[in-house]
């Protein structure tokens, strides 16, 4: 059964009656391009097929009610609030992300109340964006009963900053724009190359199977205690950096400027700047590739790019190192964390006839560390965000 389908059949179990609609958003890889995003640069995500449903109908007041399915089949009921009293760290829990969506909204005109139940199969803690799927589905969802049923590329730009607003400032995670903006503005096959700050989007093709190749996702399902206050404290690293840089963001140090840039800066900061402006032309390295169809030749830039972020950024951990130098060590071409660090997934790309002996090297070698067995599945580029046809 399709998440859409779960939620809709959820939606009849908590309410007795169809919902008005269903809208859902995927999760997201991220091919290249890791912690650019608040630094005004470059990222190449795409959606996965794994999608965060959330269906839902008006009411007639200005309550928000929120149910959700677990995997274990039950389903759990937030508190429900009033959307002119919500107010950031009001709400607690899982339930903060569609409260502060509906916060956001609140100031474009979206005050009516909803019964929302959102089901879905995006991994959560696996760095994913699991949490940006369920807050453009919940978007979409509030929009749609509002009226707006299909924005467009631009609007979903503008939607995917209201969402990111409402993780940021709602419920106090500090993270950029990239999550959101790919759930939404992501296409089927391709990647979608992204600068952050123009917001110019392209979406460049990426056919893996078509040149043999397969991105392996290994769920490492680990997630450190420290992941959001280690991502934290970089962001505020990088915009130190470039306060004392005399530039308005990371993204205009470039690769010719580094060297003089590092001699600047204090030892902790020096670190952080090379793996952004390092990270960034990786980024555009990796889109030339892809634009000539070579997605075999990226692979040392994705390897490089782990080295980078374990190195300089220091921001992975034992498990996903295992999973990249094995993979690497196995047979794939280029293998690297994706996500926010401190656990979660890393990605391999990998020829179609050594996946699964990838996936197995993996496998074993998590088991003779003693790590908890990882998840593995080949990720593809997927739709975005959409109101789904039950």
């Amino acid at each position: 059964m399709s998440s859409a389908s779960e939620a809709a059949e959820a939606f009849r179990s908590v309410h007795g009656r169809a919902p008005a609609g269903v809208w859902s958003a995927p999760g997201r890889v991220n091919l290249i391009g890791e912690h650019t995003d608040y630094n005004d640069g470059f990222v190449l995500p795409f959606a996965l097929p794994h999608r965060l449903a959330a269906a839902a109908s008006p009411r007639t007041d200005q309550v928000l009610t929120v149910s959700t399915l677990g995997s274990d089949g039950r389903i759990q009921e937030a508190e429900p609030v009033t959307i002119p009293d919500l107010r950031p760290g009001g709400v607690d829990g899982w339930s903060a992300y569609p409260a502060g969506v509906a916060w956001v909204l609140r100031d474009h005109g979206v005050e009516r109340g909803a019964d929302v139940v959102l089901a879905g199969d995006v991994p959560t803690g696996a760095g994913l964006s699991s949490s940006a799927a369920l807050e453009c589905a919940v978007a979409l969802a509030l929009l749609g009963l509002a009226g707006e049923d299909d924005p467009g590329l631009e609007r979903r730009a503008e939607i995917a900053r209201w969402a990111q607003r409402a993780e940021n400032d709602f419920v106090g995670v500090p993270t950029g724009v990239l999550d959101q903006t790919a759930s939404l503005c992501c296409a089927d096959g391709h990647v979608l190359f992204l600068d952050v700050r123009s917001g110019d989007m392209e979406q460049v093709p990426f056919d893996a199977a078509a040149a043999g190749l397969r991105i392996l996702a290994i769920d490492t399902r680990v997630k450190h205690a420290h992941s959001e206050s280690g991502y934290g404290e970089r962001r505020k690293g990088t915009e130190r950096a470039a306060d004392l840089l005399g530039v308005k963001a990371l993204r205009d140090v470039g690769p010719d400027d580094l060297a003089g840039a590092l001699a600047r800066l204090p030892a902790d900061l020096g670190p952080l700047v090379r793996h952004i402006v390092t990270e960034n032309q990786r980024v555009l390295d990796v889109v030339a590739l892809l634009r000539d169809g070579r997605i075999g030749d990226i692979g040392p830039l994705l390897a490089a790019s782990h080295v980078s972020m374990r190195d300089d950024y220091r921001i992975s951990c034992p498990e996903l190192d295992l999973a990249v130098d094995v993979a690497n060590a196995s047979g794939a071409l280029g293998a690297r964390m994706t996500g926010g660090g401190f656990g979660g997934t890393a990605i391999a790309l990998v020829p179609e006839s050594a996946v699964d002996t990838v996936e197995a090297a993996v496998m074993a070698a998590f088991d003779r560390a003693g790590y908890r067995a990882p998840r593995a599945f080949v990720a593809v580029p997927s739709p975005g965000a959409r109101r789904d046809e039950l």
